[in-house]
């Protein structure tokens, strides 16, 4: 029998400070990030190992056997066929490919020994709620955090991550300040302001799009605004659903081509539980 569609939530990276560089290349990291409403969508039935890609996105998903939502059936031992409906935009710094991985693995009802294998965010996706993610992800501490309305944009460009990695100016800069206990959105959009995004300046340098993309939210009423990840997608925090839902009619008719998206914040899902 088919199970139930499982959602493969967005990340957002609130705050994401780079704070030094491991022997083997990989970078430390300490970072706030959120799971939204939005996202993608997974369902797997029985037959063979096999993957369709619906939705509007689904040209860009790559094809063959390195697609993590493939290579997470694998890795469980798992024969299934899995559907995937493409909602977010490819390499935008919201976790894509990584959550869909993780929400077929809550769909087979297995968890691997070593989630890490298949991407660093992988055991921050499984949980898909809030969450401080330090090490190179693998040091992960459950918080609590008031419910944000989110806008978020894309320009229609890919950012490649090792590229901006690459042009990191500094990476040994100070990690996150302690958050306050039990803030409201107002607390905590207080405290955000006090943070980074380390890889965004690199990042404009790259694309510098990305800069026009933090003045429209800016412009449309955001109290606050910053790019997720490695970019190009950024988010802007609003007061209400409905002050979001209006910047999203604004920003998507001055930008026809931009993916603009107002969504909300959630408080986590359910992880896959073990089996043999």
């Amino acid at each position: 029998m088919t199970g139930p569609a499982q959602p493969a939530p967005a990340k957002i990276n609130l705050a994401l400070h780079v704070t030094g560089r491991r022997g083997d290349g990989y970078h430390l990291l300490d970072s706030l990030v959120v799971f939204t409403a939005l996202g993608d969508r997974v369902t797997v039935s029985p037959g063979k190992l096999s993957l369709t890609v619906t939705g509007p996105f689904a040209a860009a998903v790559p094809p063959g056997d390195d697609n993590l939502c493939l290579r997470a059936a694998r890795v469980v031992g798992a024969e299934a066929a899995i559907t995937l409906e493409k909602h977010l935009p490819p390499a935008s710094g919201m976790g894509g490919g990584t959550a869909d991985a993780a929400a077929v693995l809550r769909a087979l009802g297995r968890t691997p020994d070593r989630p890490q294998a298949l991407g660093a965010d992988l055991p921050a996706c499984l949980l898909s709620r809030p969450l401080r993610m330090q090490g190179v992800g693998e040091v992960l501490t459950a918080l609590t955090l008031p419910p944000l309305h989110l806008l978020l944009v894309n320009p229609g460009v890919e950012v490649p991550t090792p590229a901006v990695f690459v042009a990191l100016a500094h990476r040994d800069n100070p990690g996150l300040p302690p958050l306050p206990a039990a803030p409201d959105a107002a607390a905590l959009t207080d405290w955000l302001r006090n943070t980074r995004n380390d890889l965004q300046p690199a990042a404009i340098r790259l694309t510098p799009v990305i800069a026009d993309t933090l003045a429209a939210l800016d412009r449309a009423g955001a109290t606050f605004s910053r790019m997720s990840g490695s970019g190009a997608t950024c988010f802007g925090i609003f007061p209400d659903a409905a002050s979001a839902r209006a910047a999203e009619s604004r920003i998507a008719a001055a930008h026809r081509d931009w993916w603009v998206r107002a969504t909300e914040t959630i408080p986590g899902l359910s992880p896959a539980p073990a089996q043999g």
